[in-house]
C-alpha cells in the first residue's frame, strides 16, 4: 500500500479543529510534533480534493475565531518509503524518569525501561508532550493503587498499555475505535514480548469489569462525552488520568466528572497541556 504524507504546520489553538477535519477526510493516523503534524492519507484519496479541503478549511478556522494561518505540503510515499521515512523520523526519547520509547531497530537500554513502539499509521509515538506526561503520571500514581486491572481508552498504539503492564499491572486492556490502531497496538504488544495485555475494537463499553486504573489520552469533547461510563469501570480505590485537554478546558471536564462522582486529585499542565489524576 502507498500513502501521501502531508507536513503540516499550524498553531496550537488550530491543531485539534485541523487534526478532527482531517479524520473526516479519511486520515490514517497522524503525529505530532508540537507545531508540525505529518498526517497520512492512502493513495486512493483524490489528492487534488485532498488539497483543496485543507485549503478550504482555513475560512471556517477564520469563522469559528480560530487562527487560519496554517501550512502544508505532501509527498507520495510508495510502502518501502513508507517504512524509511518513519526510521529517519522516529527516534528514541526519554519519558518520565524510568522510560525510554524506542523504534524496533535500535537497541534497548538496559537502565531503563523499555517500551518498543513501531507507530505505524496510529496515535502515539511518545513524542507528544500529553503522551510522555501520561507515563510519568502513571509512574508516579501507581504505587497508590492496586496494580491489579489497568485500561487504556484510545490506545494508539498501545503505548500507555505498554508502559502499564512493563511497570507490574497484572491485566492490561487496550480499546481503540480505529482498526488501524487495534493492529497497530498488537503488533506492538508481540514486539514487547508481553502476554498480559488485551486489545479491543471499541470504546469505552467495549471494556468490561472494573479497573484499579483507567487512562485516556483522548480530546476534551470525547474525554467529556464518555464520563458516565468512567465511574462504572472504576474500582472503588481506582485512579483515573484524563489528558489531552488544552489549558483553559480543565474546569469544563473536571465540571463533568464532579458530576459522576470523580474529583481531582492532582492537575498537572505542560506547555498547553492539562492532564488530570482523579478518584471517586
Amino acid at each position: 500500500m502507498a500513502y501521501y504524507e502531508f507536513t503540516v504546520n499550524v498553531s496550537e489553538e488550530s491543531k485539534d479543529a485541523l487534526v478532527n477535519r482531517m479524520s473526516e477526510m479519511g486520515c490514517l493516523g497522524i503525529t505530532d510534533y508540537g507545531e508540525k503534524i505529518l498526517a497520512y492519507f492512502k493513495d486512493s484519496h483524490d489528492i487534488v480534493k485532498l488539497r483543496d479541503e485543507l485549503i478550504s478549511f482555513r475560512k471556517v478556522l477564520e469563522e469559528s475565531g480560530l487562527n487560519p494561518d496554517f501550512t502544508f505540503d505532501y509527498v507520495f510515499l510508495s510502502e518501502r518509503d513508507w517504512n524509511e521515512s518513519w526510521k529517519k523520523k522516529f527516534q528514541p526519547i526519554d519519558a518520565g524518569d524510568i522510560f525510554s520509547i524506542i523504534p524496533p531497530w535500535e537497541q534497548e537500554r538496559p537502565d531503563r525501561i523499555t517500551i518498543i513502539i513501531d507507530p505505524g499509521m496510529a496515535f502515539g509515538t511518545g513524542h507528544h508532550q500529553t503522551t510522555k506526561n501520561c507515563l510519568l503520571l502513571i509512574q508516579r500514581h501507581a504505587c497508590s493503587c492496586a496494580r491489579g486491572r489497568f485500561l487504556d481508552v484510545g490506545t494508539g498504539t498501545g503505548i500507555l498499555a505498554i508502559g502499564a503492564s512493563k511497570i507490574g499491572f497484572q491485566e492490561v486492556v487496550g480499546v481503540d475505535t480505529d482498526p488501524l490502531a487495534v493492529d497497530a497496538a498488537v503488533r506492538n504488544i508481540a514486539h514487547n514480548h508481553l502476554d498480559n495485555i488485551i486489545i479491543k475494537e471499541g470504546d469505552i463499553t467495549a471494556a468490561e469489569g472494573s479497573f484499579d486504573f483507567i487512562a485516556a489520552n483522548l480530546f476534551s469533547e470525547i474525554i467529556k462525552s464518555m464520563a458516565p461510563e468512567i465511574p462504572i469501570r472504576l474500582d472503588k480505590a481506582g485512579l483515573v488520568l484524563l489528558s489531552g485537554i488544552l489549558t483553559g478546558q480543565e474546569e469544563e471536564v473536571l465540571a463533568v466528572m464532579e458530576k459522576v462522582g470523580l474529583r481531582c486529585r492532582e492537575k498537572s499542565v505542560e506547555d498547553i497541556w492539562v492532564s488530570l489524576v482523579l478518584s471517586r
